[in-house]
């Protein structure tokens, strides 16, 4: 007895420009053509970034409110941005710390 297995779907289907062709190489086009007319997608961690590249820097607690993390989270982010080699740096004011992107000095 032979089974016949069911065609398998495509994750997406193939993007197709609106002129409904295909590219040179004859395969179908799977991105747009002008990529440079779109915007950097906003993650969060691009968002802790820009907060510990302000002025004074974020407390952990404004990391945990701006992103809807939970504080291990927001301290895991942290490691994850050192490993990728930002320089963050903690300082403690007013028995709070605060996270900075170090600032290289000049020379």
């Amino acid at each position: 007895m032979t089974t016949l297995k069911k065609p398998r779907r495509m994750a997406r289907p193939p993007y197709v420009d609106g002129s409904g062709t295909e590219n040179p190489d004859g395969q179908i086009a799977t991105e747009p053509a002008d990529v440079a007319g779109l915007e950097k997608r906003v993650t969060k961690q691009s968002l802790v970034l820009d907060l510990l590249q302000r002025d004074g820097g974020a407390s952990l607690a404004e990391i945990v409110e701006a992103t809807g993390w939970l504080p291990h989270t927001a301290r895991a982010a942290l490691t994850g941005l050192r490993k990728k080699g930002n320089a963050i740096e903690r300082t403690s004011i007013a028995g709070e710390s605060r996270y900075q992107i170090a600032v290289a000095a000049a020379q």
